[in-house]
């Protein structure tokens, strides 16, 4: 789709890009860093704009001084290969759906076509233009070079800019293109797919794992993999027995993950909804743990320290609390855990092992807490009730994903939780684990809520760090 912005000063200028529907709902508009840096529209086809994400900047690692394929942007400072920018829209744009993303080898002499909307010299309503290609190479700088012809005989016009290349066998998206190679109209230079799949996995990763299902490793929302994990009973009966070295080894790595989650800042957003619709409210808060003990505060401009994310303006909803450190607790410290291992399995083509784990209510391990709000105060309620999940680590047993299931004979029904875990790079020490998304869900009335978020713009009391992909 094409995107305008006028801007009225001495005169009126307009600059323009191209934008393509990321999700097949069409929320969000995929286009490029260089343009999303100079249009920041409002509105997209009538959508407010709520948010806008960037994959690169001045500061990135490999950021260079370059051209913009306009001469009206000038010269900026990012990463080629990540010239990526996504636009959220409050809400999906109707008669408008996205298509699939291809990211197989790309073969020389592969037939492409490349959809943009450039500008028109003497039109100024642009149309969507088609340009059959073939793919050349892979640049120095990571981006994708293509052949391309056109029935004009010139080359790619500015405005081009966010347009797609799509692979003409299987109609899916294989780039997205950026800009023309320098004394060569006629080749075209598209960013990889595999970039914009990490961008998405980085800014929204529930996004990331609707669009890109076999591509993204490890996700809160994935099921487990096996089955419950039921003991026969003369295990649950009999004397404890000495748990395996590598259980063994799953409780020390997940103990210290828990001691390494004690102290750090960082900005811990939250989405709250139903069914499978989209979200009925969204926040952000800092969070600032200090020696295990969080606080919050409105982000990005809250004064008010507060002891606890407020409720909502849903009834009924969930509120995550702190699984993301009372999880690897409980597996390195609760002995009443009963935990196996199980068969590996390939997750994303990453090998990771699977830890099974249960506990009974009379074990007092897994408690839930029930809160009714009755506007003046608030009645709770604590239960121990019994639980299980899964653990997934990688195969120097590191925590990527730790699972929970309540088995509730409450109004509540089927809780269900998972965090998953990356490494924080730091400049001044090692890089440790620390989390980075979270979902809960659990049936009320025969009808599911679910709470989902993550974390980003980690700090360690004042030391910037950044979340470094293993």
């Amino acid at each position: 789709m094409p995107i305008t912005q006028l801007k009225v000063a001495l005169g009126i200028r307009a600059d323009f890009g191209t934008g393509f529907c990321l999700d097949a709902a069409c929320r969000f508009i995929g286009t490029n860093y260089h343009v999303a840096m100079v249009e920041r529209p409002k509105k997209i086809k009538g959508q407010d704009v709520v948010q806008r994400y960037l994959a690169t900047g001045p500061e990135d690692v490999g950021a260079t001084e370059n051209a913009a394929i306009s001469a009206s942007f000038g010269r900026m400072r990012y990463t080629l290969s990540r010239d990526l920018a996504i636009f959220e829209l409050r809400h999906p744009l109707r008669h408008h759906h996205g298509i699939g993303f291809n990211l197989a080898d790309l073969q020389i002499g592969q037939e492409v076509d490349i959809y943009a909307y450039p500008m028109n010299v003497l039109n100024p309503m642009r149309s969507l233009v088609r340009l059959p290609g073939v793919y050349k190479a892979e640049t120095t700088t990571g981006l994708l070079a293509f052949a391309y012809s056109s029935s004009t005989g010139k080359g790619i016009r500015p405005g081009a800019s966010g347009g797609i290349v799509v692979d003409r066998k299987t109609e899916q998206i294989v780039g997205i293109l950026t800009a023309i190679m320098t004394n060569a109209d006629t080749v075209a230079l598209a960013v990889p797919v595999q970039s914009l799949v990490d961008f998405v996995s980085e800014v929204r990763p529930y996004l990331a794992r609707e669009i890109f299902p076999s591509v993204v490793r490890v996700s809160p929302v994935s099921p487990d993999i096996y089955p419950k994990f039921v003991p026969p009973p003369t295990e649950r009966l009999g004397p404890r027995l000495k748990e395996p070295l590598e259980v063994q080894s799953l409780r020390a790595r997940a103990q210290d993950l828990a001691d390494g989650m004690r102290n750090f800042i960082a900005v811990q957003t939250f989405a709250w909804g139903s069914e499978v619709s989209e979200p009925d409210a969204e926040a952000a808060y800092e969070v600032r743990v200090l020696d295990g003990h969080q606080r919050y505060r409105d982000f990005p401009n809250g004064k008010q320290e507060l002891a606890d994310v407020p409720f909502p303006p849903l009834a009924p909803s969930l509120k995550p609390a702190s699984e993301w450190s009372d999880l690897p607790e409980m597996i390195g410290t609760k002995l009443g855990l009963k935990i196996r291992q199980a068969p590996d399995v390939a997750v994303g083509g990453r090998r990771v092992k699977v830890f099974q784990y249960l506990a009974d209510a009379e074990d007092r391990v897994c408690k839930f807490e029930t809160i009714v709000d009755y506007l003046f105060f608030e009645a709770r309620s604590e239960n121990f009730v019994a639980c299980y999940g899964e653990v997934w680590t990688d195969q120097d047993t590191n925590i990527l994903r730790v699972s929970l299931h309540y088995e509730l004979h409450l109004k509540w029904k089927d809780y269900q939780a998972a965090v998953t875990y990356g490494w924080m790079e730091r400049a001044d020490g090692p890089p440790h684990i620390v989390p980075l998304t979270f979902s809960t869900q659990a049936d009320f009335k025969r009808k599911t809520y679910w709470c989902r978020g993550q974390f980003k713009n980690y700090q360690v009391f004042g030391s910037e760090v950044r979340i470094v992909r293993k």
